[in-house]
């Protein structure tokens, strides 16, 4: 526990020093939020819009950038998210599911891209046909057979059943934008409050309001996303009025904001910092170390001393607001001892006292690898590594923004520690088919279970919301009864605004940020 309560200790020093610095500049800056020409504008500060996030640019069609696309008002989907993770309508007004292959969607009379152009069922198809021919992940998830349109219906046939296909269509990279229009430096077209005039990859993003915009008038002209990976400096510019909102603000410094000045906006979400077995490592192809890992992470302490509480601490792959989450699935808790017992009686033993355990020649040191643009991650890596230490565990960490890099080979790691939004879409499938299926595109670490493949070909044909919660508990236990993922905390998501700011409110989804309702004082 030595090196957490340093960690600590450098987490609170660091606030005052910040504090200190901040009181002694003299020089606060209190921005006018104006203009020269009387223009009402708004400055937002994000760690995780970057490169490193796998969002390059605001395009949905590419990679995880569908993400920003729908955080900063420039697209919209289908349907989307209420605080209960339920549908409701919002590009489009209803659907209908036809029978296992086919569903109809109604699209809303009225809504326009922000160039002008109608979004009809001919223009939805247009995107939706772009999306599945590039974007690997959404084919997969959206097995779509064939669309037809006609004037604002759209009829989508699937290659197999798929219940939840109007969830999917809720992910970001489900934005409807105009194709036609294109992605030069990529910027999109969408139907949301605000239109992007500028990107530069993980250095900002410059928005205007949409003065076509459907659904009410933007209350903000000017929008600048800027791109701040350092948490500190997040707090700086906070501080120091540079930004009027933050996103992705260092734990350590909630403090300096809990006052009058500032306004906190959080929810739970589930959003689960994890560790990812690669089962291509021989090392982590021994069961017992891969328990002993589980039994050897201090959820309980990261969530409470590192995260000051701002979180919950993981069981499954899913929080405990949703059924089939928390407590409804089982694993081994916090237990050194009983670790050291599992590594002693599967052979590693510290057998030249230098605290490392050792079995056939080799030591038990595993290659650790996360990155830093989730402040959480590198507090969850130092911690872990500080107690699994203590079990005779040689932890090398390697966080780094060239992570995706790294795990994207077989070998030259052991275990990955992410973040994940695992119920995204209101279903628990989207978790599986993206991580842990033989065909997952995030299955990084190679990981196959027959039960799991047999458990997901059932929920893929399972209509019934109950019977899918289930299978979902089930799916869940097989994982970590296999230790392949350890699931540690789950975010509870904030922002933080100057109190002059309004309209800016956390979504369980991590998703929705800029609406027309965005404001400021």
């Amino acid at each position: 526990m030595k090196g957490i309560k340093k960690a600590v200790a450098f987490a609170m020093a660091m606030a005052l020093t910040l504090g200190a610095f901040t009181g002694c500049s003299g020089s606060k800056k209190e921005p006018t939020n104006a203009s020269a020409d009387g223009k009402k504008t708004f400055t937002f500060g994000d760690t995780t819009f970057n490169a490193e996030n796998e969002e390059a640019t605001i395009d949905p069609h590419e990679a995880y950038c569908g993400w920003a696309c729908i955080r900063y008002g420039v697209g919209e989907t289908l349907f989307k998210f209420n605080e209960n993770m339920e549908l409701e309508p919002w590009v489009a007004e209803s659907y209908e599911n036809i029978d296992d292959l086919t569903w109809k969607v109604t699209i809303k009379d009225g809504v326009t891209f922000s160039n002008g152009k109608a979004c009809d069922a001919a223009a939805v198809k247009a995107c939706i046909e772009d999306l599945v021919a590039v974007h690997e992940r959404a084919a997969a998830d959206l097995a779509i057979d064939s669309i037809e349109a006609d004037g604002q219906t759209l009829t989508i046939k699937t290659q197999e059943p798929k219940p939840t296909l109007m969830n999917y269509l809720c992910d970001p990279y489900g934005c409807i934008i105009d194709v036609e229009a294109g992605n030069a430096d990529g910027i999109v077209v969408g139907t949301g409050p605000y239109v992007a005039t500028e990107l530069v990859t993980s250095d900002h993003l410059n928005l205007v309001k949409n003065d076509n915009y459907w659904n009410g008038q933007p209350k903000i002209d000017e929008i600048t996303v800027l791109t701040i990976t350092d948490g500190d400096t997040l707090a700086l510019a906070l501080q120091n009025g540079d930004i009027d909102a933050a996103y992705g603000m260092a734990y350590a410094n909630y403090p300096i904001f809990e006052n009058d000045d500032y306004v906190f906006t959080g929810t739970p979400t589930s959003r689960a910092f994890y560790c990812q077995m690669n089962y291509n490592s021989k090392i982590i192809q021994d069961d017992a170390v891969r328990k002993a890992l589980a039994m050897g992470i201090d959820k309980e302490g990261f969530v409470n001393t590192l995260l000051k509480g701002y979180g919950a601490v993981g069981v499954g792959a899913f929080p405990d607001n949703f059924s089939f989450g928390g407590d409804a699935v089982s694993t081994v808790g916090y237990d050194p001892e009983g670790a050291k017992t599992v590594l002693e009686e599967a052979g590693w033993k510290d057998t030249d006292g230098d605290g490392i355990r050792e079995k056939g020649g080799k030591t038990l040191t595993l290659n650790w690898v996360s990155y830093p643009s989730r402040q959480e991650l590198p507090l969850l890596c130092e911690s872990a590594q500080a107690t699994l230490k203590d079990i005779g565990f040689d932890i090398q960490l390697n966080i780094t923004a060239d992570h995706g890099t790294i795990v994207s080979e077989k070998d030259g790691w052991d275990v990955y520690a992410a973040a994940f939004v695992t119920c995204g879409i209101g279903d628990p499938m989207y978790f599986f088919t993206t991580n842990c299926l033989d065909d997952s595109p995030k299955n990084r670490g190679g990981y196959h279970s027959d039960e799991l493949q047999k458990l997901a070909e059932e929920m893929n044909a399972t209509f019934d919301p109950e019977k899918r919660g289930e299978l979902a508990i089930q799916m869940q236990q097989q994982l970590l009864d296999d230790n392949s993922f350890i699931f540690c905390s789950f975010l509870r998501m904030s922002m933080i605004t100057k109190a002059n700011v309004t309209g800016l409110k956390a979504h369980p989804s991590d998703y929705y940020e800029f609406t027309a309702d965005l404001d400021i004082q």
